[in-house]
């Protein structure tokens, strides 16, 4: 087990908030990780790292994996410019994580709080959810309410939006 899923569960453990872990083949898309954990039922959401025209605001989008994320549409709803996805680059500088591995839990490393995240409020009717533990090779399955305490302990800003 790498040193930064390891991270990710130190901090689970000392919110007490209780998961489930799979291990599976390296993943890259919400595909990929439905067809290795297809028995779950649970939801699996899309995060996706994106930033603003000018490169200075940085997102962490939750939303349900059955929805197309319409940046257009986001920037309108949370008063930005355009957005578009941030770079590789980006991603380990702000979250410190890899492609593939784009997940709430990487906001542990976003020691400045630079990170906005937006979550789809379609996300709460859900019990659980499952996430990647800041690696593609593993997931994480907990109650979406704990997820909402651990963005909450985390302490970046935080909206609930509409996702059409």
């Amino acid at each position: 087990m790498e040193e930064k899923e390891l991270k990710v569960y130190e901090f689970l453990e000392k919110l007490d908030i209780s998961y489930k872990r799979y291990e599976h083949v390296p993943v890259a898309t919400i595909a990929d990780i439905e067809e290795q954990v297809k028995d779950l039922e649970v939801i699996h959401f899309k995060n996706i790292f994106l930033r603003n025209s000018k490169g200075d605001k940085h997102y962490l989008v939750l939303i349900d994996s059955s929805k197309k994320a319409n940046t257009k549409a986001l920037a309108k709803e949370i008063g930005s410019t355009r957005l578009s996805f941030a770079s590789d680059d980006r991603l380990a500088k702000y979250l410190g994580l890899e492609p593939g591995a784009v997940s709430p839990t990487g906001l542990i490393n976003d020691k400045h709080k630079e990170v906005e995240v937006l979550v789809d409020k379609d996300l709460a009717s859900q019990e659980k959810v499952t996430l990647h533990p800041n690696v593609n090779t593993a997931s994480i399955t907990i109650n979406y309410k704990e997820l909402q305490r651990f963005l909450e302990w985390c302490g970046n800003k935080i909206q609930y939006i509409e996702i059409p």
